[in-house]
């Protein structure tokens, strides 16, 4: 069944009832590669990397007991994240179910909440309708992660080749795309004609739905500046015109808030409007007329009262936008310069601001050294992944990805620690001729390191960054500004972490000059293997970090 879907890569870790599994994986020809892992959490976090930059589903597995609860926090993120992870776990035999077997648990009952389909297998026939359902359900409407768990005993039964078959279309994401009501895109249209400031926030929808294009073609016709969310980066080329960047309490800084504040309208596109984004529902402000449009109905209103709602694939509805809009006789009412005005002046005064703090020579190492050394040096088609924490708010906001397009992933529906390594190394499986960038702070990098013997067994050239400052700094900067720099309980010990990565077969680099930054990277990056720089960083909360909160 997963071949029929096109699965190609499976990412997962063995376990005593995944035995008759793995024996058929090493029997039958049926051309996926399974990539073995050192941790549950990693495989799920690589498949989530490898579905956001392929299109295609991500597999990942694990056994019953631990190894299924340690999947668990993958399938939340990518499901929270819509991204499409199928999850297959084995389990204990269905004989033994209540017999006190060891590792069993209630798989279907922990999963339920947390995907957007699930279920335990209990007969080996219901085993290829349960996937032709659990790609149905990833694929359509908001994708989004699936679990499966095949028992023990089950696995060994035999069943009709005729039953196995696949349903056609559900191989990739988004499948089986609708369009907005044309009303509700007429009206809207005249909406967005008719506004004086309208502005477009985007979010990973629309990179998801290839709908960059689309996007690019409506923000023109109208003159309309282009905010996105932290998911939404690049879905514009970075010097397009009317690119704003990144909004919000997590990369936003006040340049980009500035033109959310002038605002009339505000479309949302592909994105759920939530906290981050408009610092807790404070922009757009009232009064301002937001239209919303999502694949998702049960995101429109939840947050903000919604003029005209649009539920429909982000691509099919930007067009439908696009073509009502050239229609009109009349032209838009906005000042057509006013976006690139806004945009210029936005990108103009964040620029101003990270100029200086990119050349200093200070040390510890500012973290906008280590970014505008990559901006300089990576390719176009360069792919960088983030963890929480230093990481995410830097590169959200400073960043550039010359082509639109998926260039920059993080985890920012729940923000675990440990992800950017796993996910960068699915990204790199999922597009192997990309140069990918791996940035993780030190507390996450403890959460992951076991996976450098991952990378070397497989000579994925990953390149990875570590901002060593020996601190939890999310928390730490929080401690500061909202208690009183009461620090407690987020301080450790320096690791060396080059060290460590040359112990596991990968080529290291330690710096600690700011002016030693850019040929430490280029030299990294020019390494024909896996390579991994320790970058001797300030501590979060004495940073200039991009977060609103402690911005002011």
């Amino acid at each position: 069944m997963l071949q029929l879907n096109g699965v190609q890569h499976i990412f997962g870790l063995c376990g005593d009832t995944s035995l008759p599994y793995y024996d058929a994986l090493a029997r039958l020809d049926h051309g996926m590669t399974h990539i073995l892992t050192r941790d549950e959490r990693s495989a799920a976090y690589m498949a989530d990397g490898y579905a956001r930059v392929t299109g295609r589903v991500g597999v990942c597995e694990g056994p019953s007991g631990g190894g299924a609860t340690y999947l668990l926090p993958g399938l939340v993120e990518a499901n929270e994240s819509s991204v499409a992870v199928l999850g297959i776990t084995s389990d204990v035999s269905v004989t033994a179910r209540g017999r006190f077997p060891l590792t069993e648990l209630d798989q279907k009952a922990l999963y339920a909440p947390l995907t957007k389909w699930n279920t335990v297998i209990n007969r080996v026939e219901e085993i290829p309708s349960a996937v032709r359902a659990a790609f149905r359900a990833m694929t359509t409407g908001r994708p989004g992660a699936a679990h499966i768990g095949l028992p023990y005993d089950v696995q060994k039964h035999a069943i009709a080749e005729s039953d196995v078959w696949a349903q056609p279309g559900h191989q990739t994401f988004p499948a089986l795309r609708s369009a907005p009501d044309a009303a509700a895109v007429q009206d809207a249209a005249e909406r967005l004609l008719a506004a004086r400031c309208p502005v477009l926030i985007v979010g990973g929808g629309v990179i998801q739905a290839g709908a960059c294009a689309e996007l690019t073609a409506l923000a023109e016709a109208l003159g309309a500046p282009v905010c996105t969310t932290v998911s939404g980066h690049g879905s514009l080329p970075a010097a397009h015109p009317l690119l704003v960047g990144v909004v919000g309490t997590n990369g936003g800084v006040p340049a980009t808030r500035a033109v959310l504040e002038q605002a009339d309208l505000v479309l949302f596109i592909g994105c759920r409007a939530g906290s981050t984004t408009t610092e807790h529902w404070k922009l757009p402000g009232p009064g301002v007329t937001i239209l919303h449009l999502d694949v998702d109905a049960a995101t429109i209103g939840t947050n903000y009262r919604t003029d005209v709602a649009l539920v429909g694939d982000a691509r099919l509805g930007l067009q439908a936008l696009l073509n009502d809009i050239k229609n009109h006789s009349n032209k838009a009412t906005s000042d057509q310069g006013w976006g690139q005005k806004m945009a210029a002046q936005a990108r103009a005064d964040k620029q101003a601001f990270f100029a200086p703090l990119a050349a200093s020579t200070q040390t510890p190492i500012r973290p906008e050294v280590v970014l505008a050394a990559l901006n300089k040096l990576l390719p176009p088609k360069a792919i960088a992944v983030a963890d929480p924490g230093t990481p995410c708010p830097y590169f959200s906001a400073y960043f550039q990805a010359p082509e639109a397009g998926r260039h920059f992933i993080t985890n920012r529906a729940h923000g675990a620690l440990g992800y950017s390594m796993a996910a960068a190394f699915g990204a790199q499986v999922g597009a192997p001729d990309s140069v990918v960038v791996s940035a993780m702070g030190d507390g996450s990098f403890g959460f992951t390191c076991g996976e450098l013997e991952t990378i070397v067994r497989y000579g994925v050239p990953l390149k990875m960054i570590v901002f060593s400052n020996s601190v939890y700094g999310w928390i730490k900067a929080s401690q500061k500004t909202g208690y009183g720099e009461r620090y407690f309980s987020v301080d450790f010990n320096r690791t060396d972490h080059a060290r460590v990565a040359e112990a596991f077969g990968v080529k290291a680099f330690r710096v600690q000059d700011p002016r030693d930054v850019e040929s430490t990277l280029k030299a990294a990056l020019m390494h024909d293997g896996p390579a991994l720089v320790d970058v001797i960083s300030q501590e979060l909360q004495d940073t200039a970090v991009p977060v609103s909160q402690w911005m002011g």
